[in-house]
């Protein structure tokens, strides 16, 4: 049995930077990678799908290339091409990753799959063959999360694709189904979308993204079936079988049943904590019912020395919450600090065009709370530089506390919504309200200069 000082589960964006700071600060590491180094961000989440959401703006730019008075010609889409593009970043990203734990001394990166015997011992099932048995007093799991398939009756008789698979087809779908509306299978549809395929979204829920506010829902509804993408809610899939020409899906919409053809079906249906073949049964380490690690604030398992980070814990699934989760871990171990992650800001982004930046309450949440609260909106067709970049669509939107004007959430759907969500971030981190940034200086013409007008509505 070969002892480290600390053994890390998984290279996600948790892991790889722990791994890196631990040996820095002289701990032997062993790092422990099923597959590819950088997780689930490099490699099959927020690299690739973003790569490929870019190359899907090219083609919806292209064809709207008239409205700027400037003509294109027939606009193609090699499906080919665009898979190679997102190969070769994907490439770049995952070898960058893999550099940066070989080139540090101390840090011994294993190829394989990893599972506890007991409280603070691993082992390794190597890629190449053979095992070893690892361990140590201080261990981090950040084993991450895959796609969840539902139980649907016939879907395991079909080729469906996830969020993973279905950026390795080179083909365009005559008609894509996806089964989920979540941010992943939104930016999923839109992107096929503008690749040429028909696509239809089915949604479980009354509301289109529950979590967000109901106006936020309705413009990104209309943003969305103005690009003739058909969306419904309070749908069931109960079957999907294979046709004469291609796959049929029985489905309950509301209170009336249909069927509908389509070539290929998109499962987006959230994801799953991999903690299956971890051998948690093996130790104390207590999981909730859906498999995620539990967790206290300073990321500690019921095994004293034995942490968990990033997704596999459950709470937001970001790839900057999981290198948040490392830095509160490296501050409290090595920096002797006490930092916990209650209360820390979750700001997220939602890659369709034009996309959507969140942060902090929505309105609904506020006034559930009882808050005295004010709301500010202003359409993104009103912001100078979105008309002068044929960039109108979405709104801007801001919630405040009425007595102390500091600003308790906000939701940009907007073009550079998260850009301009970061900025009002900045201002909830140091305390400036609403009625500072409204009288503030910014450059002309920027989207974030139309925060002024944002919080002007606030005085009609």
């Amino acid at each position: 049995m070969k002892k480290y000082d600390a053994i890390i589960i998984g290279s996600g964006q948790a892991g790889t930077p722990l791994a890196r700071r631990l040996a820095k600060a002289g701990w032997q590491v062993a790092i422990i990678e099923q597959k590819w180094p950088g997780g689930t961000c490099v490699n099959v989440g927020c690299t690739p799908t973003k790569t490929m959401v870019a190359s899907a703006k090219m083609a919806y730019q292209a064809r709207r290339s008239n409205e700027y008075g400037v003509g294109t010609g027939e606009v193609t889409v090699d499906m080919s091409a665009i898979i190679d593009r997102k190969a070769q970043v994907v490439s770049s990203f995952r070898h960058g990753s893999e550099k940066s734990l070989t080139s540090v001394p101390g840090i011994d990166l294993i190829y394989g799959a990893a599972s506890f015997t007991a409280d603070k011992i691993i082992m390794v099932n190597l890629n190449n063959g053979g095992s070893e048995t690892l361990t140590a007093e201080r261990i981090f799991i950040n084993a991450g999360c895959s796609p969840s398939i539902p139980t649907i009756q016939g879907l395991e008789d079909i080729p469906y694709l996830t969020s993973e698979t279905i950026m390795e087809l080179k083909e365009v779908p005559g008609h894509l189904l996806i089964v989920g509306a979540g941010y992943i299978a939104m930016e999923f549809g839109q992107m096929y979308r503008r690749f040429g395929s028909k696509v239809t979204i089915l949604e479980h829920a009354e509301q289109l993204l529950i979590k967000e506010d109901e106006d936020i829902a309705r413009e990104i509804l209309k943003i969305f079936t103005e690009e003739d993408i058909a969306i419904h809610t309070k749908a069931e899939v109960k079957e999907i079988k294979k046709a004469d020409k291609g796959l049929r899906a029985s489905i309950k919409l509301a209170d009336k049943e249909i069927t509908m053809d389509c070539t290929h079906v998109l499962v987006g249906a959230g994801r799953t904590p991999n903690t299956a073949h971890l051998g948690l049964e093996h130790t104390k380490i207590a999981i909730d019912d859906k498999g995620y690690i539990q967790v206290n604030d300073k990321l500690e398992t019921a095994v004293d020395g034995v942490y968990a980070l990033g997704d596999v814990k459950g709470g937001p699934a970001f790839t900057h919450i999981s290198y948040n989760d490392y830095i509160v871990v490296c501050k409290n171990i090595l920096d002797g600090k006490d930092i916990s992650i209650a209360g820390r800001q979750v700001p997220y982004c939602m890659f369709t065009d034009p996309e959507l930046g969140r942060l902090g309450m929505t309105e609904r949440e506020a006034r559930k709370k009882g808050l005295n609260v004010k709301v500010a909106i202003l359409p993104m067709s009103h912001v100078a530089r979105g008309i002068e970049t044929e960039a109108t669509k979405g709104l801007m939107k801001a919630v405040v506390d009425a007595d102390t004007k500091q600003i308790l959430g906000v939701a940009i759907l907007g073009e550079q919504g998260g850009e301009i969500m970061s900025v009002l971030q900045m201002a909830m981190m140091g305390g400036i309200g609403y009625d500072a940034i409204r009288e503030n200086i910014f450059a002309h013409p920027t989207f974030a200069e139309s925060l002024n007008n944002l919080f002007m509505t606030l005085d009609k």
